[in-house]
């Protein structure tokens, strides 16, 4: 694969990969400073900020740690600001600084333990959390070894220690409580592996074997026999009229099995979960089926995967009625997209299924590092940037006297509440670096709840470079 596409193919496969398609120049990758003004236009610019942050620094609520461990009480607040949603969006402005990953884990500890959620959903492929959640219900497997295999390609930077962490306590929790367990969940399109295949074949030929010949020859030569990663590069690599062809198929036995007659109790419950087996196998393909050289093709594939990303979690919660913490990065989980790559948001597709239902949380820094892989030779390592630049969102969400806090957008005061509604140069770093694109954002039109870490660390992470 030539280096371009390989970029390409993670720009596509995890949010925000770093590049836009077509090739540019490497630019500024910090915030974009504001043009010089006269003095009396910035004394006034000041001001402003200065009752902003004033308004912040009087509605925010102070965050005592991002350890998971410890008393959880500086997180009722934010049990408050959920209220009764049965879905939250929680964000990440990288997608490898532990601190970010840190706090999901302390969150879902407490929306479990305290207002009965029980389901965590990664940006992940959806037969990955299938053995994830195998493994955190019944102990199938062993951690490591399903982490190396499953987070691969685009995905691997999931395999980091705080992720494990997470995962570890979640199997501890059902261990403890095996009549309420917690479940873990991928709702992502990037991958479809074995597992998937036989699992529908399987139930194709207990519940319809009219059917297991047709499906056999469909589903002939498209699970993967290779590891995901390498599956993941060959699949790109085919002519676009072979992905197409091969989108065809997968999506006759999703009709197939969509048209066969409803079962009872344990029957129907087996027949629902091999339709939304077929359907991911089939989300996967048609999610492959677009020509990756067309920026329009691009932006309607990633339309796609936000909407399926949705649609997923949306299935999930209905089908098992559990509360679910969803976790992506902020462009995923917002409201407003920051990136035309981005033409609708998962989180948009959420508010518009579930309504008042669906909480979005972002999350911003002011300084830090992260692990991100580079978009020139695609090596994992650590980066790091420096103070948010004058003119930015998170340089004026930084001057509140509380270092780490939660801010709730929707109750903010009137000075906080209009600066939050316009648009400015913001941090939204996704799994490669250096990024070409500025970004902006208007957090209060993004998000319902913000909470802002003055400072993060990259994870540890736990595989080659």
């Amino acid at each position: 694969m030539t280096r371009h596409k390989a970029v390409v193919l993670s720009s596509v496969l995890l949010s925000l990969g770093a590049v836009a398609v077509s090739p540019v120049a490497v630019a500024d990758t910090g915030h974009a400073s504001p043009a010089s003004a006269p003095v009396s236009r910035a004394s006034a610019s000041a001001q402003q900020e200065e009752r902003v942050a004033d308004a912040i620094e009087r509605s925010a609520h102070t965050l005592n740690s991002t350890d998971p461990g410890g008393s959880s009480r500086d997180l009722r607040a934010l049990g408050r600001m959920v209220r009764g949603a049965e879905v939250v969006g929680l964000g990440e402005a990288t997608h490898g600084s532990r601190d970010f990953f840190r706090t999901k884990h302390r969150v879902f500890r407490y929306l479990v333990e305290e207002k009965g959620f029980r389901t965590f959903s990664l940006e992940l492929p959806w037969s990955s959390g299938v053995r994830l959640n195998e493994y955190v219900l019944g102990g199938k497997g062993e951690l490591r070894d399903i982490a190396r295999e499953e987070f691969q390609g685009s995905y691997r930077i999931w395999n980091n220690q705080d992720y494990m962490d997470l995962i570890e306590w979640m199997r501890g929790y059902n261990l403890g409580h095996p009549d309420d367990p917690v479940q873990f969940m991928g709702d992502d399109m990037g991958y479809a592996g074995p597992e998937l295949y036989e699992r529908v074949t399987r139930q194709v030929a207990r519940r319809y074997p009219q059917l297991l010949d047709r499906v056999t020859e469909l589903y002939r030569g498209l699970a993967p026999t290779t590891d995901a990663g390498s599956y993941s590069a060959e699949y790109f690599e085919l002519p676009l009229a072979e992905r197409r062809e091969r989108a065809e198929r997968t999506g006759k036995v999703y009709e197939l099995l969509l048209e066969q007659r409803p079962g009872r109790g344990a029957d129907e419950r087996d027949r629902l979960w091999t339709v939304q087996h077929a359907r991911a196998i089939h989300q996967m393909a048609a999610g492959m089926a677009f020509d990756f050289t067309d920026e329009g093709q691009v932006a309607a594939m990633m339309r796609l995967r936000d909407q399926v990303m949705a649609e997923n979690v949306a299935w999930w919660h209905r089908h098992t009625g559990d509360r679910i913490l969803l976790s992506a990065h902020n462009t995923h989980v917002s409201y407003d997209s920051f990136d035309a790559r981005y033409p609708k948001t998962q989180g948009a597709f959420l508010r518009d299924a579930l309504g008042k239902d669906y909480v979005s949380i972002g999350f911003s820094f002011h300084h830090g590092a992260f692990k991100a892989f580079g978009t020139e030779d695609n090596v994992m390592r650590t980066y790091r940037v420096g103070a948010a630049k004058p003119g930015s969102n998170e340089r004026t969400l930084d001057r509140a006297r509380q270092e780490d806090y939660i801010l709730d957008l929707r109750t903010a005061p009137r000075p906080a509440r209009a600066w939050l509604d316009e648009e400015r140069a913001t941090w939204n770093i996704g799994a490669g670096w250096p990024d070409p694109v500025q970004y902006t954002s208007a957090l209060g039109r993004a998000h319902d709840i913000l909470i802002h870490l003055h400072d993060v660390e990259a994870t540890t992470y736990l595989d080659t470079p």
